[in-house]
This record gives structure tokens, sequence and C-alpha cells, in this order.
């Protein structure tokens, strides 16, 4: 028997869809569902204290830049990164 790569990717994909989304002030941001080896690299590379660093990591420049401007606390991040974990088992921004 093979394991199919693809197909039990398009079945994560089915059920979990490609991005999870969050809003801020009605500003709508997208995460990615699944992490590309890229990102989990740039993830791992990053100090732990680097919040700044996951969510450019996770979000991209474009959203990051828009991120950045809201008066955003670290008890909403956490919230953000515990809910997001919650929804797609990517367990980031614990401990």
């Amino acid at each position: 028997m093979t394991f199919d790569v693809g197909a039990a990717r398009a079945q994560r994909q089915e059920a979990l869809g490609n991005s999870w989304s969050f809003t801020i002030d009605e500003d709508t941001y997208t995460l990615p569902t699944e992490l590309t080896r890229q990102t989990a690299r740039a993830l791992r590379d990053l100090d732990d204290n680097d919040v700044d660093g996951l969510l450019r990591a996770l979000l991209g420049e474009e959203q990051y830049e828009r991120f950045d401007r809201h008066d955003v606390t670290m008890q909403d991040i956490a919230a953000i990164m515990e809910a997001y974990g919650q929804e797609t088992g990517l367990g980031l921004g614990e401990g």
C-alpha cells in the first residue's frame, strides 16, 4: 500500500479549508491552515519572544503591515494564536 500525500492533503484541506481568518476592527486577516517547510523553518529560527517575527511569517508582509497599524495587545495576540491552534491543530504561540 502506498500513502498518497496529495490525497491526504486534499482531505485535510477539505476539512479545514486553505486558510483560517480573523478580524480586527472589521479588517480581515488570513493565516494558512498548513505550514510550508519554509515557513516552519522561519518560525523555528525565531527567538521565542519574537511575536512580530511570528506574525510576519504567518501573515506575510502585506497583511503584517496592515495588522501592525492596529493597537493590539499581547492578550489579543495570545487569543488569536489559541483559537488558530485549536481550529487548525497548529500549536503556535504556546508556552
